[in-house]
């Protein structure tokens, strides 16, 4: 990596530290990068200290710019993709933020593809001292789900039990709210959650009302899953589902049409392409990035056939 590059990573994150109030071991922390690295970048080095005793030096390798740059929002490559204020990326940001100043819980429920991930990063990137994102998997029990929470909120838990965790938990959240902050939890693919971990959504929402917002973000099936466990007088599942039914933010469906993503590609066999064949915007993602990258390295131009041989679509 470029000296020059480096340099405008380091300058990037110096600015979003001041922006954001983040000390540079802050911005180690969340960055994952080690704070004494930190600390020889925004001095101008591109060495650290190895060891102590013998005084040698070994250069910072280009992973730790790469991991500063990709959290600051610095592109260290071509990008082949950009932003596009969508329906449901304007209604994500007005909800969150609605949400994070009145330590409201919501459920953002849109289709699969839609962007839901990726504005919701966006929003953390802009609040990353107070907001905190939890990917759910499907193999995710209770106690996967609190180790992932300590884990985005980087603190340490001394407790053993699942409920002495949250308590903990609830208690920094609570403690950030009177120092000022206005924290955020989001729970992205909530649609994998099982009752026990719904229910600590209960204990989170009852112990942090307007406190710490708490936010499932998911599709249909998140609501469907609440229908099936209430039917089913599942424990703790009725009484949760009647404090945040109202919650409960809908975004539009997907313009299968992709306006302000396709404004580039003139070929209207492309287009037609495209949008005969893609869903949503991560497949549109999946199809277009690919192939213009490809395009790029072998000088080729971007056809339907020559999208087809690089996606081995027949």
């Amino acid at each position: 990596m470029k000296i020059e590059l480096k340099q405008q990573i380091v300058d990037a994150a110096k600015q979003y530290a001041a922006e954001h109030s983040l000390s540079q071991n802050d911005l180690a922390k969340r960055a994952g990068i080690s704070a004494k690295y930190i600390s020889d970048m925004f001095n101008g080095k591109t060495y650290t200290v190895a060891n102590t005793a013998t005084g040698k030096t070994v250069e910072i390798a280009d992973k730790y710019f790469v991991k500063l740059a990709e959290y600051v929002g610095v592109s260290v490559k071509k990008e082949y993709w950009h932003p596009v204020q969508t329906p449901q990326m304007e209604r994500i940001l007005v909800s969150l933020q609605v949400a994070k100043e009145n330590g409201e819980t919501i459920i953002i429920i849109g289709e699969t593809g839609c962007g839901k991930s990726y504005v919701c990063d966006l929003f953390r990137r802009k609040y990353p001292a107070d907001t905190y994102i939890v990917t759910v998997s499907q193999t995710d029990n209770i106690t996967d789900l609190i180790e992932k929470l300590v884990s985005a909120l980087k603190i340490s838990i001394s407790s053993k039990t699942k409920s002495g965790k949250l308590n903990e938990i609830i208690r920094y959240l609570a403690d950030k709210r009177s120092d000022g902050q206005e924290p955020m939890v989001i729970f992205d693919e909530a649609e994998y959650m099982k009752q026990p971990a719904l229910c600590a959504m209960k204990s989170l929402y009852d112990n942090l009302h307007k406190v710490c917002s708490i936010v499932l973000v998911g599709t249909d099936q998140l609501l469907n899953h609440f229908e099936q466990m209430k039917r089913k007088n599942k424990d703790g599942i009725p009484q949760f589902y009647r404090r945040v039914k109202f919650g409960v933010r809908r975004l539009e469906p997907i313009d299968r049409r992709f306006p302000g993503f396709l404004d580039d590609i003139q070929d209207k066999d492309i287009r037609r392409f495209l949008m005969e064949n893609c869903d949503n915007y991560g497949e549109l993602h999946d199809v277009l990035v690919p192939s213009m990258r490809e395009a790029d390295i072998t000088g080729e131009p971007l056809t339907v056939e020559f999208i087809k041989t690089v996606l081995n679509i027949r």
